[in-house]
């Protein structure tokens, strides 16, 4: 039987003659689109093995010769080495993943006790040059686009802070032009005034910009590699900066070098082999970790989600019990690695996980532009909004998941650094 593929290609009613044949140019002729692994005019090259070190580990990973044999000796190992997360990603330890929960219990209590950290992110623009085909900013995509003024972001922010959340994380599309570094550089500045803790997901920049954004007040980077595979990634980012596949993979470390205190990692998983990809991300961090001791470090585990007007996108075969195998067997392999589930995953899977191996959820989530007012609030704002990435799935208020979670016997942690 074959495979099932999602349908990522929709076309709007909008675009002209023109950008539609250049948009189905792209989709049906490889032979016009850039080489991905070529890097382009500006971006940074950097001297590192780590990239090497990663596809080596992953291109001869053959998760089917993996045995519960191999899974139980996992298990029984003090120390989880490269071989045993290959066993514990492998569908042998599917059988076993109440084992593998067990443990990751364990290792979670004793690195981080019963915290649960909080954040939320902060959309201030959703323009985007890139054509990326399961992401909802993608720019054939008819959407409201939206770029937030220095007066709207702050008003964002005031509502987001009024509501008791010390940690932000800033997004924006992939948009040099519309989204400048000095512009994110001034939410950056403006964030500092409201939130004890600023995070950063925006395109990929040069180590001078991440040093610039850090000492405008940003403290960590999160970008999603979305997979690790180059193969199937050239298929899925047709156009734009982001096609360039090596330069996003050194971005963390580019984020390191230009100051960053921490960096996250993340495979959108259901894109390509999970289990590779989650292989790839685990060791991403693995290798980084040892060559930059200093530094935080954490996951994501997201999944695919649908988008406006592709609502039949979904994350194919990586259901729940996949995904909790695959955050149980980063726990147990990295244990002292931040993880992060989003609100792309229902309530009553959060609240499990949270239990197990989830150290950090986002709460009272937007990801639109500009509607924090009416959704926090309930209030309209009159003022224009911008659409969403895509959809979430848990719309808990920040109040809300505080009491749940501890109502779930956890502690609640708002923030616990200090800028530096």
């Amino acid at each position: 039987m074959a495979k099932k593929e999602n349908d990522f290609f929709i076309d709007s009613e909008r675009l002209s003659e023109a950008a539609l044949a250049k948009k189905h140019r792209l989709e049906e002729d490889p032979s016009s689109r850039k080489n991905h692994m070529e890097y382009m005019p500006g971006m940074e090259r950097i001297d590192s093995d780590i990239r090497d070190k990663v596809m080596e580990q992953m291109n001869s990973y053959d998760y089917s010769r993996y045995t519960a044999k191999d899974v139980q000796a996992a298990l029984s190992h003090e120390n989880c080495n490269i071989e045993d997360l290959k066993a514990l990603l492998s569908p042998a330890a599917e059988p076993f993943v109440e084992e593998m929960a067990q443990r990751a219990r364990i290792e979670t209590r004793k690195h981080f006790g019963n915290n649960v950290y909080l954040f939320t992110p902060l959309y201030i623009a959703n323009y985007c040059e890139n054509y990326c085909v399961y992401c909802g900013f993608n720019c054939y995509n008819d959407i409201n686009r939206m770029r937030l003024t220095p007066q709207q972001i702050e008003h964002e922010m005031k509502i987001i802070a009024d509501s008791g959340m010390e940690e932000i994380l800033i997004l924006t599309g992939e948009s040099r032009s519309m989204s400048d570094v000095e512009y994110i550089g001034e939410a950056c500045k403006m964030a500092r005034k409201y939130f004890r803790m600023v995070g950063l997901e925006i395109y990929p920049v040069n180590t001078d910009e991440y040093r610039y954004l850090h000492e405008c007040g940003a403290d960590y980077v999160t970008v999603f590699q979305e997979t690790y595979d180059p193969d199937k990634y050239e298929t899925l980012h047709l156009m734009g900066h982001k096609r360039v596949w090596p330069y996003r993979f050194e971005a963390q470390e580019r984020a390191l070098m230009g100051g960053m205190r921490g960096v996250a990692f993340s495979a959108l998983l259901g894109l390509s082999d999970f289990r590779k990809d989650a292989l790839a991300t685990a060791l991403h961090v693995y290798y980084l970790q040892r060559k930059y001791p200093h530094a935080e470090m954490s996951l994501s585990c997201p999944r695919l989600r649908p988008i406006v007007n592709n609502d039949k996108i979904n994350p194919l075969d990586v259901h729940e019990k996949q995904l909790c195998q695959i955050i149980c067997a980063y726990r147990i392999f990295l244990p002292f690695a931040g993880i992060t589930v989003s609100s792309r995953e229902s309530e009553s899977f959060r609240n499990g996980i949270v239990k197990i191996a989830a150290t950090k959820v986002s709460a009272g989530v937007s990801t639109g532009i500009g509607d924090h007012e009416s959704k926090y609030t309930g209030k309209e704002s009159g003022s224009q909004e911008g659409d969403e990435q895509f959809e979430i799935n848990d719309d808990r208020s920040f109040e809300k998941m505080y009491k749940d979670i501890e109502n779930e016997g956890l502690q609640p942690v708002l923030n616990d650094y200090l800028y530096v």
